[in-house]
């Protein structure tokens, strides 16, 4: 896992910076219920530097972004003082029924099954009535686009291995419904600046990393992989960004 108090200075830097969260807040935008459009109670859980939870701050809105890292946490409260909270997804210092939409961007996915379906029963419960939960899905499949020469390879050993993703759509559906929330809303968001080059893919195969899918393979097939990505043109040349799926879930 990757400490994310080390990285929270350069975290914007190397995750696409202002263009990707202009589109993550953009897309989450769209999918706001009438009462939080203008006004309302938005919970940002996982907020990070707070980069995304700046730009869903309006006036007569109220915002919190809430970080289980005090690095990121603190880098989020230069942006939005008074507004940032310490605290786990899976155990929100937020009352019952205080929130009219609960946030989580890029979160589930790092979550443990159970922890993540724990951050999913903790949104229903802050949640008023109407209320939705809006969260990206299937975060990892998105960088495996149609016409990308490089994941195309790599995306056949992913495949095999990669079968407990904790932010799989349907996962988050079973896992939601159970706590009173049913899908309202679909919107889909790009990661700008966050397409991989073949080079990138190398350096991500090869490279110290705790991608489980990646740590399961053995040197020889890790060293195909390199070679196959080494024979594509362009090594440096970063292929189409990645495409990213938000649900709105809304509670009954």
């Amino acid at each position: 896992m990757l400490d994310y108090d080390r990285e929270a200075a350069r975290y914007d830097a190397t995750r696409g910076g202002d263009g990707r969260a202009d589109a993550a807040a953009g897309a989450i935008a769209t999918l706001l219920p009438p009462a939080a459009r203008d006004g309302g109670r938005i919970a940002d859980v996982g907020c990070g530097t707070g980069i995304i939870t700046v730009r869903l701050l309006r006036p007569g809105r109220s915002v919190i972004g809430i970080d289980r890292s005090a690095g990121m946490a603190s880098v989020a409260a230069g942006r939005l003082p008074g507004r940032i909270a310490l605290g786990s997804a899976t155990r929100l210092p937020l009352a019952g029924g205080s929130a009219d939409v609960v946030t989580m961007v890029w979160l589930l996915h790092l979550l443990s099954p159970a922890d993540s379906a724990a951050a999913v029963a903790e949104a229903a419960r802050v949640l008023n009535p109407g209320g939705l939960l809006i969260t990206t899905v299937g975060k990892n499949d998105a960088a495996y686009g149609p016409g990308d020469d490089a994941a195309a390879i790599v995306g056949p050993a992913r495949a095999r291995l990669d079968h407990d993703q904790t932010d799989r759509l349907g996962r988050v559906l079973a896992v939601g419904g159970r706590h009173g929330l049913a899908l309202a809303a679909q919107a889909t968001f790009t990661g700008v600046g966050q397409g991989l080059s073949p080079r990138r893919w190398r350096k991500r195969l090869t490279g110290n990393n705790d991608i489980g899918w990646i740590a399961a393979l053995n040197q020889g097939r890790l060293e195909a992989l390199d070679q196959e990505l080494a024979r594509l043109p362009d090594q440096d040349r970063a292929r189409a960004d990645p495409v990213y799926q938000l649900v709105a879930l809304r509670k009954g």
